[in-house]
């Protein structure tokens, strides 16, 4: 085992002027003298411990900053001599009480050299090198401790000779294997015998800590995100990314996909969100839109010809904020020609099962589940359903009609649902202010209350029981096959609402519990999509997806009579409760697009100024195709098991679409502004 160093100590102990004899706890001296214009270097070597990987970064750092020299190594353990000239030798342990009596004054200024034993019989290389000034120590090199592992001994020792952790040095040297390796470290086979040091830029205290378990402020993270980039994690997290990438693209040109870059300034186009807006200094008063997608685009390219796309390109929407969202993020955006739904979902699951095999070494199942959107709703309550556990909805509609609990006859006469969760264990692990805490949660997806049961020996207690007898909640019980233990939480409303109130609440509480395993990885596709949703406050038609995907073919008819009942070729591919992509065969029939674009209530005049160029390239005829758009960011997020897409992305916005590094957005020169025609008010 090598000599520990731990120099760092030296500032805390013998910085704040703390005698040298109170220093017990001390296990080795390195340190500078200087005698008569020379400077020394006198080091300890222990016979059977030589000095490792930590003293010779120490010795290196030293000679090569202060210019000394290794005057001369003697062993602890022999007998006190002079050597020219210097003071060599060993003290004993109770030396040090006494001030280092051993210590010989030599005029004013004399080299001070000290070594004593810890434990009953064994000599260890405790060493006091410095000057002695009037029976003052001055200008130890170091002192050494017990601990961890020579690395940090070694930029312990960096730190006291002026080169803090943040420096940018260069280290030469040999390098050996380890005689005591360690696993838990990445370099713990090898180390390095340093010979010279090079000290390319110093730093300043950063101010966040650079390290993983930091728990700073996000706002601060990102204000110094150039810091932040240094810890394991995130050097870890991009290059994870960074391999991601590399297999996406080997993967698509392995499988004839051909990457094409398409515009960046675009025309502004409704897509569902807001556009960031660039305005035209050439043509004053107009504006380019950078894309949301490129959707329009890439349908362009199969018109072209090119009938394997693909991209990895930033997109750009100007949306509220969360946990996996940013105004910009990075898409792997994918469209074929000539192929149907089973062609575009085969080649899908083919690039995810290469993804995690090639990137993480895991071998996933294909094919992938499929659930149409009905299903998803009826047993999940949601279009990304996360089957990692179970607590599946029931509907309870035919059970609680005629009841006399006026909340659930008032959403059935209202044409809502009744619907519950059976959560197994549950009566114990929630207590009634749990429940209720659970209760308000809810509320933000509309639901206006919650009713629970608990299935108890013999009985059922509930927050109904007034207005349901034992029998009829056991009739609800059976429904969901409780048990003794289990605990029922009951929804009524109009259908939306139960299904986002119940969606949230069965993952909420699967978190609670534990339930959310990362290591496991549940994939699977919701297909047959509704065409389009209706808004809840003006009634009209909106496109699920967008408007350019294609209606099942069998249901074109539904067009002119009920729209609100025609499916969509439209496909999500979902992991662990979260979509990871999403996409649709397209419409290729400008007949089609035509009616698509009438039932969305555009006019003739609005076609042609939003969509006219994608209309007017229909005309020349269009392959059928279809396509899909993986959310990168979302991906490298889910596979490393973060909690946010800021956790994979170089420099993210925070949550008020700020840029900290940069201090963007920000105000312009009016000069600018008067050059884009552009009054502020």
């Amino acid at each position: 085992m090598g000599c520990r160093l731990g120099l760092i100590a030296v500032k805390r102990v013998v910085g704040k002027k703390q005698p040298l004899h109170k220093c017990h706890n001390l296990l080795r001296y390195d340190a500078l003298a200087h005698d008569g214009g020379r400077t020394l270097l006198l080091v300890f070597e222990h016979r059977r411990h030589p000095v490792g990987t930590a003293a010779q970064l120490l010795l290196a750092l030293v000679c090569r900053t202060f210019a000394v020299e290794i005057h001369h190594i003697q062993p602890p353990g022999q007998a006190v001599e002079h050597h020219d000239g210097i003071l060599l030798g060993t003290a004993h342990h109770n030396a040090l009480d006494q001030r280092l009596t051993a210590a010989v004054a030599h005029g004013d200024a004399h080299p001070l050299i000290a070594g004593g034993i810890k434990g009953d019989a064994e000599v260890h290389p405790i060493i006091a090198v410095g000057i002695l000034i009037k029976g003052q120590i001055h200008r130890l090199g170091g002192l050494g401790q017990a601990i961890g592992h020579q690395t940090d001994a070694a930029l312990a020792g960096l730190e006291y000779l002026g080169i803090d952790g943040e420096y940018v040095i260069g280290v030469k040297g040999i390098v050996k294997e380890r005689s005591a390796k360690n696993p838990n470290i990445s370099t713990g086979d090898i180390e390095v015998f340093a010979k010279d040091i090079v000290v390319y830029a110093e730093a300043e205290t950063p101010p966040i800590y650079i390290k993983d378990d930091d728990n700073v402020d996000d706002n601060l993270r990102l204000k110094y995100r150039y810091l932040d980039l240094r810890k394991v994690k995130m050097q870890r997290n991009l290059t994870f990314r960074h391999k991601v990438v590399k297999v996406t693209r080997d993967y698509f040109d392995e499988n004839g996909f051909t990457e094409v870059e398409t515009p960046m300034l675009i025309k502004s186009t409704p897509e569902g969100a807001r556009d960031y807006i660039v305005p035209s200094r050439v043509h004053q008063g107009s504006f380019y839109a950078l894309p949301q997608s490129p959707q329009l685009f890439k349908q362009l390219l199969m018109v072209g010809g090119t009938d394997r796309y693909m991209q990895i390109v930033k997109c750009f929407r100007d949306e509220d904020l969360r946990a996996d969202r940013q105004p910009e993020f990075t898409q792997i955006d994918l469209e074929m020609s000539f192929v149907d739904m089973d062609d575009v979902i085969a080649m899908q699951e083919g690039f995810l099962k290469r993804v995690f095999k090639d990137v993480m070494n895991i071998d996933i199942p294909t094919p992938f589940p499929r659930l149409t959107w009905d299903e998803a709703m009826e047993r999940y309550g949601s279009d990304k359903p996360d089957t990692r556990f179970g607590f599946e909805l029931k509907k309870l509609n035919d059970v609680v009609a005629g009841c006399d609990f006026k909340v659930f006859t008032d959403a059935l006469e209202a044409g809502g649902d009744v619907r519950g969760i059976c959560i197994d264990g549950g009566s114990e692990k929630f207590s009634r202010k749990d429940i209720d805490k659970l209760t308000n949660e809810t509320k933000a997806y509309g639901a206006k209350g919650l009713v629970w049961i608990r299935v108890n020996e013999g009985e059922y207690a509930s927050s109904v029981n007034k207005f349901f007898t034992q029998e009829q909640l056991a009739e609800i019980a059976k429904v969901f096959d409780a048990k003794v233990g289990d605990l029922i939480f009951i929804c009524s409303d109009k259908a939306k609402v139960v299904f986002d109130s119940l969606g949230f609440l069965r993952r909420e509480i699967a978190k609670r519990m534990g339930l959310l395993d990362d290591s496991q990885y549940n994939l699977l596709w919701v297909v047959d999509f509704p065409l389009f949703e209706k808004d809840d406050e003006t009634g009209e038609l909106h496109a699920m997806h967008h408007p350019f995907t294609s209606p099942k073919i069998d249901q074109l008819h539904l067009l002119d009579t009920n729209p609100e009942a025609v499916k969509a070729n439209a496909y999500d591919i979902v992991l662990n409760g979260v979509e990871l992509g999403g996409g649709s065969i397209r419409i290729h029939d400008k007949d089609v697009q035509a009616k698509m674009f009438e039932v969305l209530g555009l006019t003739k005049e609005e076609c042609d100024e939003k969509f006219g160029f994608l209309i007017e390239a229909f005309k020349y005829g269009v392959p059928p195709h279809g396509g899909l758009a993986y959310g990168l960011d979302r991906l490298v997020m889910l596979l490393l098991g973060e909690g946010s897409i800021r956790e994979v992305m170089a420099f993210p916005k925070n949550q008020n679409a700020q840029c900290l590094v940069s201090e963007a957005p920000a105000p312009v020169d009016q000069v600018q502004l008067e050059e884009l025609g552009i009054e502020t008010k």
